[in-house]
């Protein structure tokens, strides 16, 4: 299941890549408009800056923009950064692989068949896809 924080991210990002000018906009409005706590979005805002898809300017006519451009936003890096590992099961993971404690023989495991499977069609759906192509 998709976590708050990686379904606000989105959200928050979507906005920013919708306005027109790309001017710095406060937290306070993209929560009110995203329905979204101001607290949670500040720490979530605070990571996608020091993640490199946002700037922030303090002060009057301050707030937080973006500082690539939507097409160049690849929503399975934005997903990784937010979410962590794309796939369900550490052993199904090509980035963060641990096997099984449980599992005897990965080669035969039909649940890591199965969840390999399913990181593989979501990755390609996240790769495919851009901030660009989801807000507009």
């Amino acid at each position: 299941m998709l976590s708050k924080k990686t379904k606000y991210g989105i959200k928050a990002l979507t906005f920013l890549a919708r306005q027109k000018d790309n001017s710095p906009v406060q937290i306070a409005e993209i929560a009110k408009s995203e329905t979204i706590s101001i607290k949670f979005l500040e720490s979530i805002l605070l990571l996608l800056r020091h993640s490199g898809f946002l700037g922030a300017k303090k002060g009057k006519g301050g707030g937080y923009y973006l500082i690539k451009d939507p097409k160049d936003i690849n929503m399975a890096h934005l997903y990784r950064i937010l979410e962590g590992p794309i796939a369900l099961l550490p052993c199904a993971s090509h980035n963060f692989y641990e096997p099984c404690v449980d599992c005897s023989d990965e080669a035969t495991c039909a649940v890591r068949k199965l969840m390999i499977e399913v990181r593989d069609n979501t990755l390609k759906i996240l790769e495919s896809n851009t901030l660009a192509d989801i807000a507009f």
